[in-house]
């Protein structure tokens, strides 16, 4: 069991031939050629950041791109962008070395790279494009852009080249698919606009959130210089099973000995029916003081979800690496989707463990497979294979009967779920009841 792990990854060909022509229609209309509107300039140069613990970052080098004379760099700019919440979380992380190596939006060599290659054009293995999108035809190469968060500035944006998504490939290659059943598909058809900007930020401050997200600096400062880090991606509220699974992972033969687990939500944009990101936060807040825990630490990621399954798998590996960690949990079905029509899932169960397994040296990150898990009567939370092997009376309660039952006001078992957890998601305006 995994919080990410709720749908997988084969390219699906589920699709009827109506469908097929209904996708092909709209993803005509959404989607332009590509078409580069100036070359490649090469990246500002990278600061070196102090490095805490053991664990190089993506590429070699921290990237920190604030800089001290904020006036300055805000005077310099030309024009104003307000940036929309998955724009914010992409500034905030490439801006604080959470994307390092990168030092700004990617150029058109390194977007058709990673969609085609799985890597940057330097041949550094990326796995998901990190493009700033725009329908505005008044930008041109040279401006230098105000990107802000309302009235707060948060980073300059020197345009250095425009060109035209190749939303098709994009899709198919990042997604496994082209149908707009997947909401990672529906986000680049629909939502993302036909230009992407490249070119370098500088960082002027961090985004005010209702949940703190600490830097990669930051959290690096905090984290062991001698032990293996073992980080947690979640984007739901954490469970009895969650919990015994990531817990659990410090046995792992992997992880080295007195080895401290990360959990490290993601609190951005991320499915249309998941529990909001401030809601979510306050929820590990109470079960952080409930466990108290001195090997688990938690801290937030500020990351727009794409659910694209294996492809996301090495993405999430890549940014908790940079953060500090050596180990990272894969579980079943890892951001993976469903189709918003069947209800059938876009990606095999295994298939992001299998992919990370296959990018884990290369990249520079263990991967620690999650724990089969399964609540029995007689020894609580064993693997599902003991249970079997034993004849263990096992206990199950479905996500929809558990919801069912938290708007109802009904009972909810402690061991499915911790009674702190279930008090904030039933309290007044958490949009559960």
């Amino acid at each position: 069991l995994s919080d990410d792990a709720h749908q997988s990854q084969t390219i699906p060909t589920r699709a009827t031939a109506t469908m097929v022509k209904f996708t092909a229609i709209v993803l005509a209309l959404a989607f332009g050629a590509a078409s580069a509107f100036a070359p490649m300039r090469t990246p500002a140069a990278l600061r070196k950041s102090v490095i805490s613990n053991m664990q190089e970052p993506h590429g070699g080098t921290l990237v920190d791109l604030f800089v001290d004379d904020k006036e300055a760099a805000i005077k310099s700019c030309t024009k104003t962008i307000q940036l929309n919440p998955r724009q914010l979380c992409d500034v905030e992380l490439i801006t604080n070395g959470g994307f390092s190596p990168l030092t700004g939006f990617m150029n058109e060599e390194d977007y058709l790279s990673v969609v085609n290659d799985v890597k940057l054009a330097s041949g550094l293995l990326f796995s998901l494009p990190v493009v700033f999108d725009t329908d505005d035809e008044s930008i041109v190469v040279g401006d230098k852009i105000l990107l802000k968060q309302d009235d707060l500035e948060i980073a300059t944006f020197t345009i250095e080249s425009k060109y035209l998504a190749q939303k098709p490939l994009e899709c198919l290659n990042c997604y496994g698919t082209s149908s707009i059943e997947h909401p990672g598909t529906l986000m680049v058809a629909m939502e993302k606009g036909k230009y992407y900007l490249s070119g370098a930020l500088e960082g002027l401050n961090k985004p005010v959130r209702d949940f703190p997200c600490k830097t990669p600096k930051e959290v690096r400062a905090e984290l062991p210089d001698d032990k293996d880090v073992v980080a947690f991606q979640c984007r739901n509220p954490v469970h009895r099973a969650h919990y015994e699974l990531f817990t659990r992972a410090l046995d792992d033969e992997k992880v080295g000995q007195d080895g401290v687990v990360m959990v490290h939500p993601t609190c951005g944009p991320t499915q249309a029916d998941d529990i909001d990101g401030t809601v979510r936060y306050k929820t590990y807040e109470v079960l952080k003081e409930e466990t108290a825990n001195p090997r688990v630490i938690w801290n937030y990621l500020p990351y727009s979800m794409h659910m694209a399954g294996p492809r996301e798998a090495i993405h999430h590996m890549m940014i908790r690496k940079n953060f500090g960690c050596t180990h990272f949990i894969i579980g079943r079905d890892m951001a993976g989707s469903k189709s918003s029509l069947d209800g059938e899932d876009f990606y095999g169960a295994y298939e992001a463990q299998e992919f990370a397994e296959s990018k884990s040296a290369e990249l520079g990150v263990k991967c620690v497979p999650s724990l089969n898990l399964v609540f029995t009567e007689e020894e609580g939370y064993v693997t599902a294979d003991e249970a079997e092997t034993k004849g263990l009376t096992k206990k199950n309660l479905s996500g929809t009967k558990f919801r069912k039952a938290l708007r109802a006001g009904e009972e909810i078992p402690e061991w499915f779920a911790f009674k702190s957890v279930v008090e904030v998601l039933r309290a007044p305006g958490n949009g559960i009841n």
